[in-house]
């Protein structure tokens, strides 16, 4: 499976995105601050990072630039909510969510490394 770098603000959705993937069987590490990301970068080759939704526009924008600096074959998901819109537009992928928890997060993660982007949702 899959060795996913999640990032966020918001611990208990950070949680339950870490949650949902390593059921799905991928191993889950977590950044909620820039430095945490670098580190983790430079220790480990992730093939997913998911930018979650409760994220800021500028933030989202720094650490998508951060994970194609120091990661830069990991590929990049988007979570946004529908409200929202997407704010990256060059992730590789990208999924609404609802306010708390998506659902398709495991499924889309499987899409990334398959190769496909998925319907950009």
């Amino acid at each position: 499976m899959a060795l996913v770098l999640c990032t966020g603000v918001d611990k208990a959705l950070l949680q339950s995105r870490q949650l949902i993937l390593e059921r799905a069987g991928h191993t889950v590490v977590p950044a909620m601050d820039e430095q945490t990301l670098i580190t983790v970068c430079q220790k480990h080759s992730f093939d997913v990072a998911v930018i979650g939704q409760a994220v800021s526009p500028n933030v989202k924008q720094r650490i998508a630039s951060l994970v194609r600096q120091h990661c830069p074959e990991t590929k990049i998901l988007e979570l946004y909510p529908l409200y929202a819109g997407k704010v990256l537009p060059d992730a590789d992928s990208w999924l609404s969510v609802p306010v708390d928890v998506p659902k398709d997060l495991a499924d889309r993660v499987n899409e990334l490394l398959q190769g496909k982007s998925g319907p950009n949702d």
